[in-house]
């Protein structure tokens, strides 16, 4: 396959998956096996993805802390529990079966699907009592737990982490974004450091995809931040069905 042809299937793909990750998280389902689409190296394809994410991450995240979109009582603490949880998960793959984490996703991800669906005010503000003590222990558990899952295996955590920032900690939808884009930004610059400094990095294709990238977050940050809970919910729905077909996928790949 030649570098263009290689292009014309990333760019695209990256471009839709950095519009879904500004509104929902989970784009990494999308540009991930793009990369590998285009005939990367799987090892190449992770730091390839990670920085063109990342940089079309860094549009999206600004827009929600230009507009005031982002609770930033709670991100030093979501950031600290994040990086120590998915440093946790990471040391976990050396102990837990993920085949385990996976037979549990496809009970637990149709229950998600549906309360998402049917719970009509789950999206919607609440009113809510501000505890700040009370807080920062929730959302430092929340950012581990997510933190962990995120390092042990991965795919949607940035959706998981909007939906506890929602159903947990009561923020509005929009401002849940935001949080989630600074939680995630934090999280895979670590990553990347680790793989620029592997040399796993294509940066002819990392680049180029880059750009498209930064218009997909752009577009769908503007969408969120207009729109709310009226974009977010059926893009979060796609997310998640998306992530049950990517873990049905590996169960019976193993199996």
């Amino acid at each position: 396959m030649t570098y263009f042809q290689q292009l014309l299937i990333i760019s695209p793909l990256v471009f839709l998956a950095g519009f879904i990750d500004s509104i929902a998280g989970g784009g990494g389902l999308i540009s991930l096996p793009a990369y590998l689409m285009a005939g990367v190296p799987p090892h190449t394809a992770l730091g390839t993805n990670k920085l063109s994410s990342s940089i079309g991450m860094v549009f999206s995240t600004g827009a929600y802390l230009r507009e005031g979109y982002v609770y930033k009582p709670l991100i030093p603490i979501s950031i600290v529990g994040a990086l120590i949880g998915s440093w946790i998960g990471a040391q976990s793959v050396l102990l837990l079966d993920e085949q385990i984490l996976r037979w549990i996703m496809v009970i637990t991800i149709p229950v998600i699907t549906l309360l998402i669906i049917f719970k009509k005010d789950l999206l919607v503000p609440e009113t809510r009592e501000v505890n700040r003590v009370r807080e920062q222990i929730i959302a430092a558990i929340v950012a581990l737990t997510i933190g962990w899952y995120d390092g042990f295996f991965g795919p949607g955590a940035g959706t998981f982490l909007m939906l506890a920032f929602v159903g947990i900690l009561k923020l509005d939808a929009v401002t849940a974004c935001g949080n989630t884009k600074v939680v995630n930004f934090c999280s895979n610059i670590a990553a990347l450091v680790v793989f620029i400094m592997a040399g796993t990095v294509n940066y002819a294709l990392a680049l180029p995809a880059a750009v498209f990238g930064i218009f997909g977050n752009i577009l769908g940050a503007k969408l969120t931040i207009k729109n709310g809970a009226k974009i977010i919910k059926p893009i979060m729905i796609v997310v998640v069905l998306i992530l049950m077909l990517t873990v049905l996928r590996d169960i019976f790949n193993v199996i």
